[in-house]
């Protein structure tokens, strides 16, 4: 909500706040200030000033010199820039010595040799507006040399963000009760309004058909007015907070809805067939609303309708057919309690968020309707004229939200943390509320809430207004928590963290997904097929797209992955940590942490030097999982395994521990996703991971002496694992042995240069000592005996 400073002093004196001391004192007081804008300059030094003569520049053609009149009598030289102004157009001219907003202070000097005695301003440069295209012209009606303070007073604008619990806050007058309590000033007095009397509608006047959604509802007529422009001073306070002026009647009721917090709604009167009735709207009931679309309503919806017709949306939006325009001379003025819940289901639904929608959603005051109406009436009556009837008819009665709290001063002490906090202290801070004390005793008080605090419910409630106002740095410091030792539910959080840096570190993107998927995307988890009735589904889900509790990760990550296709990116690493659900076998369920993990495209981002890089592999996500904490230097073991709608899939196991699964994902589901790349997808249970972390890292110097390397290509079956060879290598027991790694395989399905059911594989293996260089004969003998025990230990000859 934006609410302007020079009207918030109409209310209360606040020369003594600055802007930032403001700011302070309400955001301690729990009332959140998003954004602070500065309207206009405050400055004698700015004032309105008339073009007589404008020549082109000698020295730019972009530049003119002209002649102003800032009422000094003697001709001002300036050098302009802009375009849009012509001879006798009066404009802002700021003097030598003005500041202008953004501290920009103007001097005399000369632009290209020419002397300028200040500067004309456009709007933007006064803090006015963002249009920056040229001179801000003003009404030629204005005399010369009139200060522009006068024009355009300067303003302070802060946008709020009010909690819910706050409606009261929703008005000017709400901030300055509440600044008036925070400040400690009174509010200033304002002339009493007429109050009309209160006549009991007919049904043929005003009908209730529901009170349980508008439980009061008022109308007042008044013939004879004459809508047209709004004065000067109601357009400015509408501007001041972004409202643009539509015509007077408009005008103020916009003007008491943000004055008092009331909404109301101008009907024009010889549009309505015969009187209001107030009804939930007809199944499949259309309007067309002020903001020109039309909406279908349902029987969910409340309507203020005529007996031929809906004229508004309670509480939300009127109706273009009977609002108010030039031609209207008579008005029936709405001003009703509508049920938030009721609007806020509507405006929800209809995608409407409205300025009475947004503060009847939270609920205005109960007792505010009658003296709303009555305000507006004033107003209406000054500016548009006419005549209005004595009587406001009034159907229904307002509800009471509120109720007497009995105020518990010794607790309130001990809660607030101040044990020698006054009670003078205390009821003042209530008093200047707006709260009425009605009786009291030793440790206790009787107070009565007015109607616009429906939040104060109970004795803490008030606790809490008295901390708020007095200020929660008075409240002493106390000692902190006593030591806890580190828990498992602590290290599991600790270890998570460090998976987490050790993949951004490595160039993995964490991604946070849903954790309900629908049926569909079962046949994306990773492990054994799921069907949905071995799944944990919901009782009542909201959608078809959130039918079950995810046994598994990577569906998430997978329709993460489609989503960033279609926004054209093909190079995808993604990780996610978190909670799979799942069923057990005697039909309970129980709940894990995962780490899950996707790769796809480029291994390498598009550079200047690098126009295609090779696509990522299944070593890449190897690589990545041998570097994770609770895996680095472990050993790690992918024993295949296939799993249905997967390719090339396998375990992920350390020894005999199964820590989870790794595949590709099938080409056919890739290109459903319009992948371009293979799509590679592993998820590990943190549990096991974080068993292999708990042990303390070892590490050993860089070598110091060389190594010799040594190649082998064995023969081996087709259908043997790399991984079986691999770890022969990781268990060897040569002393000098220091390592292997494959660098070719080759097969030939036709048989001739090799067999079929045969495949070659290269090996090169490394040899080195820790204490000197080795010689080849060394190298040649250790080799040697690595082959021998090779070939007795694995169905493999040397080639």
């Amino acid at each position: 909500m934006k609410v302007s400073l020079s009207w918030l002093k109409t209310h209360l004196d606040l020369s003594g706040n600055t802007v930032d001391s403001m700011r302070d004192l309400l955001t301690f007081a729990g009332i959140e200030v998003e954004d602070i804008e500065v309207r206009g300059v405050d400055s004698d030094k700015i004032v309105v000033a008339q073009v007589l003569e404008s020549l082109q520049h000698p020295n730019a053609d972009r530049l003119s010199v002209c002649q102003v009149d800032d009422g000094s009598g003697t001709p001002r030289q300036i050098v302009c820039g802009a375009k849009n102004y012509k001879v006798g157009d009066k404009v802002p001219l700021a003097l030598p010595g003005a500041i202008l907003p953004g501290g920009l202070e103007i001097k005399a000097g000369k632009l290209r040799d020419v002397v300028s005695n200040g500067m004309m301003c456009s709007g933007r440069e006064l803090g006015i507006g963002d249009d920056h295209a040229g001179l801000m012209i003003l009404d030629p009606a204005l005399k010369v040399g009139t200060p522009f303070t006068e024009v355009v007073p300067p303003d302070v604008v802060f946008d709020l963000e009010i909690t819910p619990n706050r409606p009261d806050l929703l008005s000017h007058t709400g901030l300055a009760r509440e600044l008036a309590a925070l400040t400690k000033k009174g509010l200033e007095p304002k002339p009493p309004v007429p109050q009309a009397t209160v006549k009991e509608a007919t049904p043929d006047q005003v009908r209730l058909d529901t009170t349980e959604r508008c439980p009061l509802y008022s109308a007042r007529i008044i013939k004879g007015v004459k809508v047209g422009p709004s004065p000067e001073w109601l357009q400015r306070r509408l501007q001041s907070v972004g409202l643009r002026p539509i015509n007077n009647v408009v005008d103020i009721t916009n003007f008491v809805l943000l004055e008092v917090g009331q909404p109301l709604h101008a009907f024009d009167l010889d549009k309505l067939n015969g009187g209001i009735i107030v009804r939930q709207a007809m199944e499949g009931e259309k309007i067309v609303a002020l903001d020109a679309a039309t909406y279908e309503l349902t029987t969910d919806d409340l309507v203020i309708a005529d007996t031929s017709a809906p004229v508004a949306i309670a509480g939300v939006m009127g109706g273009e057919a009977s609002s108010v325009t030039e031609t209207t001379t008579d008005l029936l003025l709405e001003s009703a309690y509508f049920t938030p819940s009721f609007i806020r289901r509507t405006a929800r639904r209809l995608g409407i968020s409205s300025d009475s929608s947004y503060r009847f959603e939270r609920g205005v005051d109960p007792q505010g309707p009658l003296a709303g109406s009555d305000l507006a009436v004033k107003l209406i009556l000054d500016i548009a004229g006419g005549t209005a009837e004595a009587e406001v008819l009034v159907a229904g009665t307002a509800p009471q939200l509120t109720q007497d709290v009995t105020f518990d001063e010794t607790r309130a002490r001990n809660l607030i943390g101040i044990p020698d906090l006054s009670r003078e202290e205390m009821h003042g801070v209530l008093t200047g509320l707006g709260l009425a004390k009605k009786s009291e005793t030793d440790t206790t008080s009787l107070w009565h809430i007015p109607s616009y605090r429906g939040d104060l419910q109970r004795s803490v409630d008030l606790v809490e207004e008295v901390a708020r106002v007095i200020g929660l740095d008075r409240v002493p410091s106390r000692t902190a928590a006593a030591f806890s030792p580190s828990l498992a539910p602590d290290r599991t959080y600790d270890f998570t963290m460090t998976l987490r840096q050790a993949l951004v570190n490595r160039d993995v993107f964490e991604a946070q997904t849903l954790r309900l998927i629908s049926g569909s995307q079962l046949t994306d988890v990773l492990g054994p097929a799921l069907t949905p009735d071995k799944a944990v589904g919901v009782k009542n889900p909201l959608s078809e797209d959130h039918t079950t509790l995810r046994p598994s990760l990577v569906p998430g990550l997978i329709a993460t992955a489609a989503l960033n296709i279609r926004q054209s990116l093909q190079r995808l690493r993604f990780f996610e940590i978190g909670r799979v659900f799942l069923k057990n076998p005697n039909g309970s369920t129980r709940e894990e942490e995962r780490l899950a993990l996707l790769l796809s495209g480029p291994s390498l981002p598009p550079s200047w030097h690098t126009k295609e890089s090779p696509a990522l592999e299944f070593t890449d996500l190897r690589g990545l999982l041998e570097a994770l904490p609770g895996l680095a230097g472990l050993g790690l073991e992918l024993v295949p395994k296939p799993l249905p709608g997967w390719l090339l899939s396998a375990e992920v196991k350390r020894g005999s521990k199964t820590l989870g699964w790794v595949a590709q994902l099938h080409p056919s589901r890739a290109r459903e996703l319009d992948a371009r790349s293979p799509v590679f997808v592993a998820e590990l249970a943190i549990s096991a991971l974080q068993q292999g972390a708990q042990g303390v890292a070892k590490f050993s110097d860089l070598p110091r002496f060389p190594s010799i390397t040594r190649d082998v290509a064995l023969e081996v079956p087709a259908d043997l694992a790399t991984a079986k060879v691999a770890a022969f290598f990781s268990t060897l027991k040569e002393p000098l042995f220091a390592g292997a790694s494959l660098f070719d395989v080759f097969t030939d399905t036709t048989g001739q240069k090799l067999a079929s059911d045969k495949k070659s594989v290269a090996w090169c293996l490394t040899y080195r000592a820790s204490d000197r260089t080795l010689a080849a004969k060394e190298v040649d003998e250790a080799h040697a005996r690595v082959l021998k025990t090779l070939v007795g230990t694995l169905p493999a000859t040397i080639r």
